[in-house]
């Protein structure tokens, strides 16, 4: 398959496909005698595995690692998808928290009229969390 091909089965565009195969995600494809590149099949299947990977939370990088660990037929138990996607999960419930911290303290702003920063820093009812120095240095 030619890259445009490729691109559009895994509904990508055509950068994307190049980046990937400069990432070393995607195998270097074989060439035609006039230069073009030409894929398998199955790279349409590596493309539509990445962004879903992406879409979960993972990074380039870490997609990478788990490529890397299906094509290698790695038995290492902390490399393979359960045990990265056991970390990942961590890693959302953890930001969700935070995230949950802020929703609740910006509800807080609103409902107590919060509308200038300067004066809400100096107001003692001010729920946004302005850490305040003892000894006046910023």
């Amino acid at each position: 398959m030619r890259s445009s091909e490729v691109a559009n089965a895994a509904g990508v565009n055509l950068q994307t496909v190049r980046y990937y195969e400069r990432r070393g995600l995607l195998a270097e494809p074989q060439r035609t005698l006039g230069g073009h590149r030409t894929y398998p099949p199955e790279t349409v299947t590596v493309l539509r595995v990445i962004k879903a990977a992406q879409r979960l939370g993972f990074t380039l990088d870490e997609v990478g690692e788990l490529l890397e660990v299906t094509t290698f037929r790695s038995h290492r138990p902390d490399a393979g998808l359960h045990a990265r996607a056991v970390v990942k999960l961590a890693e959302i419930d953890e930001k969700l928290t935070e995230l949950m911290t802020v929703r609740d303290t910006l509800r807080a702003a609103i409902e107590a009229g919060c509308d200038n920063l300067l004066e809400c820093a100096e107001s003692s009812c001010c729920p946004l969390p302005f850490t305040k120095q003892a000894d006046g240095n910023s």
